[in-house]
C-alpha cells in the first residue's frame, strides 16, 4: 500500500461501521440530516472560494468524457456548503436554518505529519443559516457530545477566534506577505522570531505590542478578560469579537462543567478558511486535536449562496483506534450445506432475527470455531436443532 493510505480489515472495519452508525444516529437525533457528497467533481467547483487551501492536497485527473480536470475530495465542508446553497436557491428559503451531516473517505495528495494518514474517513456535521452565538455553541456541544459517545471522556477543548488577528491586522497597512509571515509565527508561537520580525515591520510602538501580547494570551478564560485591558483602544469589532468568544466559552463552562477549557486568542488555525470562532478537541498526551471545527461563513459565497455556517468533522478511524477497543466478530451457528427445506427455513428464521448464520462450505472438514461460530446445527430425530459446540 501507498504511504499513509490504509485499508480496514474483518473484524475492526464491522466495529468501524457500527461506531458510524452510532454517531450519524446522535446528529439525527440532534436534527441533522445525512448527505453523500460525491468523490470527486470538477476542479473548479471542488476549488472554489476559500477551499482553495486545499488545492495542495488535492488529486487532479482528467474526466475522459468531457476532458475537463476532476479533482479527488480533499475535505468534504466546501461540498456541503454547496449542496447547502444548491437546496436553498428558492428565496423563499434563504433564511431557513439547514443542518447537514456527513461521512466519508477523504483522499490527500499529502499527509498533514509523518504518521497521518491520507484516507481519513471524515465525519462531520454543519449549520448553514444562523449567524447566532448558539450555532457555534451547538456545534462545540455536539463535537463533545460525540467524542462522548464514543468514550473519550477525558478530553479537553481549545477555543479561538481568527477575528482578533484579523482586526489587529486590518488597519496596519501590512501587505499579503508581510500579513502571513506574522501569522505563521503566531501561530508557532515562535516569540523570539516574532520579537524580531515586528521590529522590521512598519508599525508603531504599540501596534507591535499589541501583536507580541497576542501570542500570550492563552489559558484560562480570563485572557479574554486581559485582552480587552491590553486592547482598550482598539476598534469596536474587536471588543465584538471578544464579547462573542466569552459567551461561547461561559455556555460551554456550564454545560460541560468537568472538561478543561483553554482559550488561545492567537489560535489561528484554518485561517484562510474560517472566519470567525475556532475550536479543537485534544486528549492527554496527544499532540494532534482529535476533532476540531470553526465559522466559515464566505465559503458558500461562491456557489451563489453566502449563507453564515459553522461546523465540526473528525477522523472516524483515528476516533475508533483511540476508542481503544479491538473489534469482535459475533459468534454465529455453523449449518451444514444441505437442501432439506426444513433446515432451510430454520436458517432463514434464525438470520430474519438477527442471528449469524455460515453455511459450512467444508463438507465437515473444518472446525466450527475456525468459521467464528460457536454454535451449529445438527439433525436429530428428524428435527434440525441447534446446540453448543463442544
Amino acid at each position: 500500500m501507498p504511504d499513509g493510505v490504509q485499508e480496514t480489515l474483518p473484524p475492526d472495519a464491522l466495529s468501524v461501521e457500527s461506531l458510524r452508525h452510532e454517531i450519524l444516529d446522535i446528529f439525527h437525533r440532534w436534527g441533522y440530516d445525512l448527505v453523500m457528497p460525491a468523490m470527486i467533481e470538477y476542479m473548479d467547483s471542488l476549488l472554489t472560494g476559500t477551499a482553495h487551501s486545499l488545492d495542495t492536497r488535492t488529486f487532479a485527473l482528467v474526466d475522459q468524457l468531457s476532458g475537463k480536470q476532476m479533482g479527488v475530495r480533499s475535505d468534504m465542508t466546501p461540498q456541503v456548503a454547496r449542496i447547502d446553497a444548491h437546496l436553498l436557491a428558492d428565496d423563499a428559503r434563504q433564511h431557513r436554518v439547514t443542518r447537514l451531516c456527513y461521512c466519508g473517505h477523504l483522499l490527500h495528495a499529502i499527509g498533514d505529519g509523518i504518521n497521518s494518514s491520507r484516507t481519513p474517513l471524515q465525519i462531520g456535521a454543519e449549520i448553514f443559516g444562523s449567524e447566532a452565538i448558539g450555532a457555534d455553541v451547538e456545534v462545540v456541544s455536539l463535537m463533545v457530545a460525540t467524542l462522548h459517545a464514543v468514550g473519550l471522556n477525558d478530553m479537553s477543548l481549545d477555543i479561538g477566534h481568527v477575528g482578533i488577528f484579523r482586526s489587529l491586522v486590518k488597519n496596519t497597512g501590512l501587505d499579503d506577505e508581510q500579513e502571513n509571515r506574522l501569522f505563521d509565527m503566531l501561530q508557532r508561537k515562535s516569540i523570539p522570531d516574532l520579537q524580531v520580525y515586528l521590529q522590521q515591520l512598519p508599525l508603531e510602538d504599540h501596534q507591535r505590542e499589541q501583536f507580541y501580547q497576542l501570542a500570550l494570551l492563552n489559558g484560562d478564560a480570563s485572557v479574554i478578560d486581559e485582552a480587552r485591558r491590553l486592547y482598550s483602544d482598539a476598534t469596536d469589532d474587536l471588543f465584538t469579537t471578544l464579547d462573542a468568544m466569552a459567551s461561547v466559552v461561559r455556555s460551554l463552562q456550564r454545560k460541560y462543567p468537568d472538561t478543561l477549557i483553554h482559550c488561545d486568542l492567537s489560535e489561528l488555525r484554518g485561517y484562510s478558511y474560517h472566519t470567525g470562532l475556532v475550536f479543537a478537541a485534544f486528549l492527554p498526551g496527544q499532540g494532534r486535536e482529535i476533532a476540531r471545527g470553526g465559522r466559515y461563513d464566505d465559503v458558500g459565497k461562491v456557489f451563489g449562496n453566502a449563507r453564515p455556517a459553522t461546523g465540526f468533522s473528525a477522523d472516524l478511524l483515528n476516533l475508533y483506534q483511540l476508542r481503544g477497543l479491538t473489534g469482535q466478530i459475533r459468534s454465529g451457528i455453523l449449518a451444514p450445506d444441505h437442501d432439506d427445506p426444513a433446515l432451510a427455513g430454520l436458517v432463514e428464521r434464525l438470520r430474519a432475527q438477527g442471528e449469524r448464520v455460515v453455511i459450512d462450505l467444508t463438507q465437515g472438514r473444518g472446525r466450527a470455531a475456525d468459521q467464528q461460530c460457536d454454535r451449529e446445527a445438527v439433525l436429530e430425530k428428524g428435527a434440525w436443532v441447534i446446540k453448543e459446540v463442544k
